[in-house]
C-alpha cells in the first residue's frame, strides 16, 4: 500500500486525506500545531459561496487599493513596505487581469462540484458542523456596485449557477433583520454556510478511527524528493514516504522551494468577530440567511442559535498574524450598524493568513519531482473548493500509482497543472 504524507491539517489537508484514505493509501497527516484546523481553517467567514467565486484580478481592484493605501480601517489595506516577494506577486496578479472572466466561470464550476462531495464525507463521518441551507444574500448600496454585480452574475451563470436579481423591498422582504438603505441585492437560493473548524476537526478525528496517522506538534524542517521517494524531517522525527501533497497554506511557498518547485502563494491577512448571542433579544436580531456586503467587503454566518460569526478584510502584511484594533473595530461598527438589535458586548476576534496565488486560482497538481503534489493556495475559497480539490489530486494521483486502476475524475481537470 503506498504510503502517502499530507502536510497541512487544515480543511485541504484533511479533505485530502479522506480522498486518498478512501482510495486505500496508507496516509500520515503532520502539522506544527496540536490540533487540526487551529490556523486559517480556524474562524473564517464560515460562507460555502459559489457565489463569491469572482477572483480579484481586475482594475478596479487596483484602483481601490491604491485609493485605501493610507486608510487604516479599509476593506483592502496593502501595508507599504516593500519587499520582493510582495512586489512580485503584485506583478504576477495584474498580469492575470486578462484571465478574469475565465477564472471567475471556472471557480464557480469547482464550487458547485465541491458541495456535494463535502456533504457526502460529513455524512459518512457523521460530523455536526452547525450547516445551514439558508441562502447567501449579496446587498448593494450603490448603483455602480449593483452594475458590476450584473455582470458578474452573467459570469457566474456560465458556470452553472444560478442567483436571482432582488429590488432594495426584496433584499430586506428575504433579510427582514437587516436595516439600512439599499439599491438592491443578488439573491442565491443554494449558497450555505457552516463551521469550518468544527467540519475539519470532526473529519479528523474520524480518520484518525480509520486509521489515518496525524503527525501534530511537528514542525516541518526539510523536505527532499530523491529515487522516487520523499523524505520529510520534522524536529521530532524523519522519515521516508511514497509521495507528499503540499496543504500547507501560507507555508507551502518555502516547502515547494526545497523540492525545486515556485508556488508564489501570499499571505492575505482577513479578520473575523464571533458575536455571542448570549441573550434571547440578540438572537432575535441576528440574521438567519448568509449576507455578503459589497461595498465593505464583510460576510456573514449564523453559526447555530448562539454564535455570529462576521468576516472580511484583506491586508497585505506579510506573515504577520497580529490581530489590529483598527481592522477589528469596522467589523463590530458594520454590527451594530446593520443589525442594532444585536449585543456586541461579547466579541472574540480572529485574525488568519489567507494563502493567495497570483491568479486566484488554487495550486492543484503534480510538482516536477516524482511523488511530489500540491493541493494549496486556495485564497478566501478554502472553505468552499476544498472537497473538490482534494477529490480531484486523488484522482489524480492514484491514477498514477502502480497498481491501482482508477481513473483521473472528470471534474476540473483543467486545474491539474505542472
Amino acid at each position: 500500500m503506498p504510503h502517502f504524507a499530507i502536510l497541512g491539517a487544515g480543511i485541504t489537508g484533511v479533505t485530502t486525506a479522506y480522498q486518498l484514505r478512501e482510495r486505500g493509501l496508507d496516509v500520515t497527516v503532520i502539522d506544527r500545531n496540536r490540533y487540526s484546523a487551529m490556523e486559517t481553517s480556524f474562524a473564517n467567514g464560515g460562507q460555502l459561496s459559489a457565489s463569491n467565486a469572482e477572483v480579484w484580478n481586475s482594475w478596479g481592484t487596483i484602483f481601490k487599493g491604491l485609493k485605501w493605501l493610507m486608510q487604516r480601517d479599509a476593506p483592502l489595506l496593502v501595508r507599504p513596505t516593500p519587499t520582493w516577494h510582495k512586489i512580485s506577486w503584485m506583478a504576477e496578479f495584474m498580469g492575470n487581469i486578462g484571465n478574469y472572466k475565465a477564472n471567475t466561470t471556472q471557480t464557480a464550476k469547482l464550487a458547485i462540484t465541491a458541495r456535494h462531495i463535502l456533504h457526502e464525507m460529513a455524512a459518512r463521518a457523521d460530523v455536526d458542523f452547525d450547516f445551514s441551507p439558508a441562502g447567501i444574500m449579496h446587498f448593494y448600496s450603490n448603483e455602480a456596485d449593483m452594475n458590476h454585480a450584473r455582470k458578474v452574475t452573467t459570469l457566474l451563470a456560465k458556470g452553472g449557477l444560478h442567483r436571482e436579481e432582488l429590488s432594495p423591498e426584496q433584499v430586506v422582504e428575504r433579510v427582514p433583520e437587516l436595516t439600512g438603505s439599499f439599491v438592491g441585492g443578488y439573491w442565491t437560493e443554494s449558497d450555505a454556510t457552516g463551521d469550518i473548524h468544527k467540519y475539519t476537526t470532526g473529519l479528523a478525528s474520524w480518520l484518525e478511527r480509520q486509521g489515518v496517522t496525524f503527525a501534530m506538534g511537528q514542525t516541518v524542517k526539510t523536505v527532499r524528493a530523491e529515487n522516487n521517494q520523499v523524505h520529510i524531517e520534522t524536529d521530532a522525527t524523519s522519515e521516508t514516504f511514497d509521495g507528499v501533497v503540499v496543504c500547507a497554506g501560507v507555508g507551502s511557498r518555502a516547502i515547494a522551494k526545497q523540492l525545486g518547485d515556485r508556488v508564489n502563494i501570499y499571505p492575505v491577512k482577513g479578520y473575523s468577530i464571533t458575536v455571542q448571542l448570549n441573550d434571547a433579544a440578540s438572537q432575535a436580531a441576528a440574521p438567519q440567511a448568509s449576507l455578503l456586503d459589497d461595498k465593505a467587503k464583510i460576510v456573514t454566518s449564523r453559526l447555530g442559535p448562539d454564535r455570529f460569526r462576521v468576516a472580511g478584510t484583506a491586508e497585505f502584511a506579510g506573515n504577520n498574524r497580529d490581530i489590529c484594533a483598527s481592522r477589528i473595530s469596522p467589523l463590530v461598527d458594520w454590527v451594530e450598524q446593520y443589525f442594532p438589535g444585536v449585543s456586541t458586548e461579547h466579541v472574540t476576534p480572529w485574525a488568519g493568513l489567507r494563502p493567495m496565488m497570483p491568479n486566484m486560482m488554487p495550486k492543484v497538481g503534480p510538482g516536477r519531482a516524482q511523488g511530489v503534489y500540491y493541493n494549496t493556495g486556495h485564497g478566501h475559497l478554502g472553505w468552499t473548493l476544498s472537497a473538490a480539490t482534494a477529490t480531484m489530486i486523488a484522482d489524480h494521483i492514484v491514477a498514477g500509482t502502480p497498481a491501482q486502476t482508477k481513473s483521473v475524475a472528470s471534474i476540473g481537470q483543467t486545474q491539474i497543472s505542472a
